[in-house]
């Protein structure tokens, strides 16, 4: 059995914009949502910038119980909440069932619970008041949470997973949900991930050297992807979710259709043949968006956009190979190309999800979004492709195929192919 899988609900939590209109308006005017944290200059970080959604709490009241929200505390679960609901309701589905939702599944992925709030646990563990945690902490401290929470409040009966890998997190969890529908496991899957970088997470970053340190005092200046000056990545916080149907299903019930997922890929370099812990094997990625054209049957010349990772880091000069050579696309033949990281920074197991929503979102409205503080390029990548396939500002233009790739520690891949709906 094989069938279509289409887009028909989306939902986003991000540092430049909360709801489809804001997001969408953002990307659109290429506007920021990188912030100086005041609290990462105390803590002596080198790098004091965040891509920090602008989330009040209490909004959580109008997706969740007074029951529920009493003693949730992880920042992770919230946005992934908010994320995967506003994607149901904009699904044109209702939230109340008194049955399980046999059809409907959930694959929703993260790195690892918020260790703010694991830090009361700790510091009570230790001295000796564990009784007095109360019964609401395992459900958050479980990898899991994000899931639960999702699935519980909206009665999902299918397969409900949560899937980690790193970057490549959302794009995979994006590709698990395809494939259960394709297969006939599923008729619907809500698939998405979420990622809130806390002080003690970003700390173990910093300390990597791997985050741009020179723009403390211009924060919408410091992600830099593809640029000379490209001096390391912003870490940022958030969520996306998309709800995926089988084509017939959706068309049976009169839903809107945003795009249709072809297909993709996800593997691993394995760490080796120069892939390492932080590093990709090029043969590992090229392999990947390969294998992506294979299985959504279209060739590298139909590629309109690539939203690739391009992290601002020292990567970005390979990714961009790597992609040359897997499309044979190069100079003015390559297709056109931008980071969302420009704007948000680096969302680590959120990163996908966005950018799958932000991908979406240009096929809809037939646009491509700039790529901020692209004013020095980087020569290294000049040489490969064309200055004129890197937007500085909105480009209004015909996209009707998306390759949406992310690549994340342990060598991991995950490549979507999406395209408008026909």
């Amino acid at each position: 059995m094989s069938n279509r899988v289409v887009v028909t609900g989306m939902g986003v939590v991000s540092p430049n914009g909360i709801g489809l209109p804001a997001f969408l308006d953002a990307i659109q005017s290429g506007r920021s949502g990188i912030k100086f944290m005041p609290r990462y200059q105390e803590l002596n970080f080198s790098c004091q910038l965040a891509g920090m959604p602008n989330f009040k709490w209490d909004s959580l009241s109008n997706y969740i119980s007074d029951v529920t929200m009493h003693g949730l505390k992880g920042t992770n679960i919230g946005y992934g909440l908010v994320a995967a609901l506003d994607a149901w309701a904009d699904s044109g589905m209702g939230y109340d069932t008194d049955e399980p939702r046999w059809e409907t599944g959930c694959v929703f992925g993260n790195s690892i619970a918020d260790t703010e709030a694991m830090k009361n646990v700790i510091i009570r563990v230790d001295n000796k008041e564990a009784k007095k945690l109360g019964s609401r902490v395992v459900e958050q401290a479980m990898n899991s949470g994000v899931t639960s929470y999702i699935s519980g409040r909206l009665g999902f009966g299918n397969k409900v997973l949560t899937n980690s890998a790193a970057c490549a997190t959302g794009t995979q969890a994006v590709l698990m949900g395809y494939e259960y529908i394709k297969h006939g496991y599923a008729k619907r899957m809500l698939v998405g991930s979420a990622e809130h970088v806390d002080t003690y997470v970003y700390g173990a970053f910093d300390s990597m050297r791997v985050l741009s340190r020179k723009f403390n005092d211009q924060p919408e200046k410091a992600s830099r992807p593809m640029s000379a000056t490209a001096g390391g990545f912003i870490p940022g916080s958030g969520a996306g979710a998309l709800v995926l149907e089988d084509l017939d299903f959706a068309l049976e019930r009169k839903a809107k259709i945003y795009a249709e997922v072809l297909g993709g890929s996800t593997n691993s370099g394995g760490q080796r043949l120069g892939g390492t812990m932080t590093a990709a094997n090029s043969t590992g990625v090229i392999r990947c968006i390969n294998e992506s054209l294979v299985s959504s049957g279209i060739s590298a010349e139909q590629i309109d956009l690539i939203s690739g990772h391009l992290t601002a880091t020292n990567a970005d000069k390979q990714e961009i190979q790597n992609w040359s050579k897997a499309l044979n696309r190069k100079g003015t033949n390559f297709p056109m190309v931008n980071s969302l990281k420009s704007m948000i920074g680096h969302c680590l197991s959120a990163a996908g999800s966005i950018e799958t929503v932000a991908s979406v979102l240009q096929i809809v409205h037939q646009f491509v979004h700039p790529n901020l503080n692209f004013d020095d390029p980087n020569p290294e990548i000049t040489d490969i492709i064309s200055v004129n396939s890197i937007p500085v500002a909105m480009i209004k233009k015909e996209v009707n195929i998306v390759a949406k790739a992310n690549f994340g520690f342990g060598d991991v891949n995950s490549c979507l192919i999406l395209s408008k709906f026909n």
